[in-house]
């Protein structure tokens, strides 16, 4: 059976990401303008390239041919590991993502932690306290935290914190000639901040759902009458099986933390996969913009795989059902 789930999930993450490379392939050939544009006009030495050089040039750079061409040639060259060569600086595209890859893996990491250290509480909270003062509160700020734009809150967090208390930097990943985990965790308090505060609404209304349903179950009302406290019921079994749905939803999340570093790393200048990316749309940087793609995709479909393992081992019931 195991061998048979993880074949059936690898077949459709592969589907999955064979659909997701040929969309954003031909998504990105049959945009507007050219990717040549920057060595078609004249530059600070005023030479304008002749139609024989930028021929020359779409040669080099794997641009001629037609559509379908293109693409067979660039998932060749993908599937060995080959990303190309970057259009802004003719490097290859692939070191580059794996240098800024730890950086946004750094941060998401962070997010993913802190969204489920307040999460957590604050949902056994509001469950706990089913329409009562806490569970009102709790349950406006988790919909204040779903409707309110990242990028606005992230320009407010550095107004306040940054420039009127002082208290964190306002940008970057660390200081320049200083090398410690302090100071790396100074610069991560604010994007890992506002990167979280999405998905800590989200665990909130799902924890609380959960934890509703599960105080009305038979085997609470069992545990209670036989001695055991509330709180130990809580932590003890209640809890377990609330994080049980959470830890499906963490791993669909993960494309909104990967999606999301593009908007908060470009606002708090954090060198990740998110500035890179942005850079290369602005660029015309096809390549590029095709390896961040490809790679968040990966991730995203490993987080998923990663979270269906886990839950699996978490739920029995998905064996037992499996073994029938």
């Amino acid at each position: 059976m195991r061998t048979g789930f993880a074949a059936k999930r690898f077949a459709q993450m592969a589907l999955v990401w064979g659909l997701v490379s040929a969309l954003s392939f031909f998504i990105v050939y049959f945009a507007p303008g050219d990717p040549l544009y920057v060595y078609m006009t004249p530059g600070a030495t005023g030479h304008k390239m002749t139609e024989a050089e930028m021929a020359r040039l779409r040669e080099s750079m794997r641009l001629n041919g037609s559509a379908l061409r293109q693409y067979g040639a660039w998932l060749k060259r993908t599937l060995r590991g080959d990303l190309g060569l970057s259009l802004q600086n003719r490097q290859p595209v692939l070191p580059q993502i794996a240098e800024r890859l730890p950086r946004t893996a750094a941060l998401m990491g962070a997010s993913l932690l802190l969204s489920l250290a307040l999460a957590v509480p604050l949902g056994l909270i509001a469950g706990t306290r089913k329409h009562g003062k806490a569970d009102h509160v709790i349950s406006a700020l988790s919909y204040l935290g779903i409707s309110t734009p990242s990028f606005w809150l992230g320009i407010m967090l550095i107004i306040l914190f940054a420039m009127k208390l002082r208290l964190l930097p306002a940008a970057g990943f660390r200081t320049i000639g200083v090398r410690s985990f302090g100071d790396v965790a100074r610069h991560t308090a604010l994007p890992a901040a506002v990167l979280s505060l999405n998905n800590i609404a989200v665990f909130v209304r799902y924890i609380r759902a959960g934890t509703i349903a599960q105080l009305e179950e038979e085997y609470v009302q069992t545990a209670l009458s036989k001695g055991l406290s509330r709180r130990r019921v809580l932590y003890g079994h209640v809890l377990k099986n609330c994080l049980l749905p959470v830890v499906a939803i963490v791993g669909s999340r993960f494309g909104t933390l990967v999606t999301g570093s593009f908007i908060i790393e470009t606002v708090f200048s954090w060198p990740g996969l998110g500035m890179l990316g942005m850079s290369a749309i602005n660029n015309r940087d096809y390549p590029m913009i095709m390896g961040i793609t490809m790679i968040s995709c990966t991730l995203l479909l490993l987080g998923n795989f990663a979270a269906d393992v886990l839950y699996r081992r978490l739920d029995p019931r998905i064996r037992l059902e499996e073994g029938r």
